[in-house]
């Protein structure tokens, strides 16, 4: 079995335990480490956050994950930092002080998330003050106090952000510890993380005693969709962890193309200097996808083939008529359109023997026009009832090409092909949307659930529609 190495706060871990065991098992079982705690195991309510430190050259960039669904073998050449790896010698860290200041725990069993997730955003805060959508208590949207005490936690995260402001930008790390936000180990973990083997340990591991192969191998990226349902299953079982797979990864852009790895994950997405220069709104969309430690660990390919008839992120590359590129065993290649990937409920163009290398799009241009809608029970931190996108290119007023999608109203993601077809060569008016909707309703097939009843989604995905018109085009539709 292969070795699993990483930085466990101060301590280098070299282990064989089975590499499908979730981080948070290893960190309370395995090192007995109870300060990160065992709440909904679903990535829910934070009460696992740990961080994730990964080299980046000379330095190390760290994020906060959900420990309980995340499997172990991803921390291999890592810097895992869980509440007691903050800690000061016989004293509390700044975050924890800001915390008592203002009577920010109650029963404290979520206050070692709060802190870690606190301490995440000083490490990444640049000094100056927080943008939108990027505060410390954006930070903390992964975290749940079941006492509620939000007010006085928001208060604890503005007094965090107001010392954060003094930060020196060009010695963040010493500054961070100097003004005791973390212990000064942290200033030797470059050094010695580029001294563990780089290779990928477990990419592939049989079930945990390692003597028989198991019948089945599940492929594994970040885990956040397949450990909330089979955590237990893949403690056991063999898995195929992709999260480390180079060709995997990154955003590039070439001839009017923009490729993204399957493994590229909704953080890396949203902090894509370009793709905020095409998307304006972007970081306002990835907003509505999750919380900040799912979004650090989902990807999209995870979240394509997890095949969801309301996955945000099928949803947002479906309306930009995406390309997707699989990758079989032998190391061929194909390609198809993504509008096609997708089946029948649960089923899509997959074969055992492949994986989902990447995505693509030809990038907007000034004439081309994007959306992204989505509405659920709560604004945030929410599955979708009906989500929608939607990407349409203008010639004077006429419309030259339509994609639109919509999750929620059939399924699978549903692509909009005969309304969108409709559009073309026809010029943007409330007449046009009206004729267009009669269209997308003879399209979807909704049915009804736990987020509402068919008739519901059906207005919601009419409502969605005309919204794109109304934020993209509000002069012509107040014609």
């Amino acid at each position: 079995m292969d070795i699993i190495e990483f930085i466990l706060n101060n301590e280098l871990i070299k282990t064989s335990v089975h590499a499908g065991i979730t981080l948070l098992d290893f960190i309370r079982d395995q090192q007995q480490l109870k300060g990160t705690k065992t709440g909904c195991r679903e990535g829910d309510c934070g009460a696992c956050t740990i961080l994730v430190g990964t080299r980046n050259d000379s330095r190390v960039d760290y994020q906060t994950i959900t420990s309980c669904i995340s499997p172990l073998g991803n921390a291999h050449g890592k810097h895992i930092v869980t509440i007691e790896g903050i800690n000061l010698p016989k004293t509390l860290n700044t975050v924890q002080n800001a915390m008592a200041d203002n009577y920010a725990t109650q029963c404290g069993f979520c206050t070692p998330g709060f802190v870690v997730s606190m301490t995440g955003f000083a490490l990444n805060a640049s000094g100056t003050k927080p943008e939108e959508y990027h505060t410390c208590n954006d930070a903390i949207s992964g975290n749940i106090c079941r006492c509620t005490g939000y007010k006085s936690i928001e208060k604890a995260g503005f007094q965090v952000e107001r010392k954060l402001l003094k930060k020196n930008g060009n010695h963040q790390m010493e500054w961070l510890i100097q003004e005791g936000f973390i212990p000064d180990y942290f200033t030797t973990i470059p050094s010695r993380l580029a001294a563990l083997k780089n290779e990928p340990s477990n990419n592939s591991t049989n079930g945990s005693n390692g003597s028989q192969p198991s019948k089945k191998v599940t492929k594994v990226a970040n885990g956040t969709d397949l450990y909330v349902r089979h955590a237990d299953r893949l403690a056991d079982e063999a898995v195929h962890l992709l999260g480390s797979k180079p060709e995997l990864k990154g955003i590039s852009f070439a001839d009017g193309i923009c490729t993204l790895g399957a493994n590229t994950t909704a953080t890396e997405m949203q902090e894509n200097q370009q793709l905020q220069t095409l998307f304006p709104k972007l970081k306002k969309y990835m907003k509505l996808v999750s919380s900040e430690p799912i979004r650090n660990m989902g990807t999209l390919g995870g979240n394509f083939v997890n095949a969801s008839p309301i996955g945000d992120m099928s949803i947002f590359f479906l309306a930009l008529n995406s390309t997707l590129t699989i990758l079989k065993e032998d190391g061929t290649e194909r390609q198809i359109p993504f509008r096609s990937f997708h089946k029948k409920y649960k089923e899509y163009d997959l074969q055992p023997n492949e994986i989902l290398k990447s995505i693509s799009f030809k990038t907007p241009s000034a004439k081309d026009f994007f959306n992204f809608e989505k509405v659920c029970k709560r604004t945030h931190l929410d599955i979708a009832s009906v989500n929608s996108a939607g990407r349409i290119t203008l010639n004077n007023n006429l419309v030259t090409d339509a994609h639109f999608s919509v999750g929620g109203a059939a399924a699978i993601p549903k692509y909009l092909s005969k309304t969108s077809k409709f559009l073309i060569g026809k010029f943007i008016s409330p007449e046009t949307v009206a004729d267009a909707t009669e269209i997308l309703q003879a399209e979807i097939s909704p049915i009804s659930d736990v987020r509402g009843s068919s008739k519901y989604k059906r207005l919601l995905a009419s409502k969605l529609f005309l919204a794109h018109f109304i934020v993209l085009f509000p002069q012509e539709m107040e014609e």
